[in-house]
């Protein structure tokens, strides 16, 4: 596949020195390694490679949603790659799927599930922060993205206008306190997914989940650790992605009765 102008490249030198750049003409990107003269690359097939104006050598890589989010303009913590797969494999996240999301933030999260949803799903996305939604705009449009996402400039504690939604995920600092606006808004048996950097918020989140109507409640956290692979000497990387944030998921079900909800509480006990 051949580069084109308009399009976006991943100039990769090594995994830490890599640049994310659209590809037009006359465009120079100037870098410690020296000047890449990205305007040379149009009509160039991605997988080949240039050097710079210092003699290192750059691999035109063409980008991944992964490549898209990392590289992505934020003001906010995103949310992981790793935490990003799981929650696609957890929530039965798929073509056609139809999402809220409640906390848009940089939509690093809203671009990883429109990639997998679409063409025939979507994603609802509130915010209260007119600053996010134009920075989540923009990152949406680079990755192409924007047309299967509604930005939302509203106060989800407010209510929100979705129904029938297959998944809602939550990115909040308190999203216990929208857990019923989001029970009106999900089908049937729909998963429920809140992302929580701290422990006080699992424990908050998971109990007003039990009250809200909402079932096989579970609560995780995943770590990653690379491997370094070198001839007779592959050992662990000293360094890894440890705590990025608690996930906490739920399937909504019909509300119970107080005394219900305690007498399973005391079997789960036993």
């Amino acid at each position: 596949m051949k580069i084109q102008e308009g399009s976006y490249v991943l100039l990769f030198h090594t995994p830490r020195k890599k640049w994310l750049a659209k590809v037009t003409q006359d465009k120079k990107l100037h870098t410690h390694l020296g000047i890449i003269d990205i305007s040379s690359t149009i009509g160039m097939e991605y997988g080949s490679a240039v050097r710079t104006t210092e003699g290192k050598l750059v691999f035109l890589i063409e980008p991944t949603i992964h490549d898209f989010i990392m590289k992505s303009e934020r003001r906010t913590q995103i949310v992981y790659p790793k935490d990003l797969g799981f929650i696609a494999a957890r929530t039965g996240l798929q073509n056609g799927s139809k999402v809220l999301e409640i906390g848009t933030g940089s939509a690093a999260l809203a671009t990883f599930m429109a990639s997998i949803v679409k063409p025939d799903g979507h994603i609802y996305t509130f915010d209260v922060n007119p600053d996010f939604m134009e920075i989540a705009r923009r990152n949406l449009e680079k990755a192409g993205m924007d047309k299967y996402v509604t930005l939302h400039q509203h106060d989800p504690h407010q209510g929100v206008d979705i129904r029938e939604a297959d998944v809602a995920i939550v990115d909040l600092g308190d999203p216990w306190t929208v857990v019923d606006q989001v029970h009106d808004a999900l089908k049937g048996s729909g998963a429920f997914v809140a992302i929580c950097p701290t422990m006080n918020q699992i424990e908050k989140t998971a109990t007003e989940l039990k009250r809200a109507g909402y079932a096989d409640i579970e609560c995780i956290e995943l770590l990653i650790r690379n491997m370094e692979a070198r001839e007779g000497m592959t050992r662990p990387s000293m360094r890894m992605i440890g705590h990025t944030t608690y996930l906490v998921f739920a399937r909504k079900v019909q509300k119970q009765q107080k005394e219900v909800v305690e007498e399973d509480e005391d079997e789960e006990a036993e």
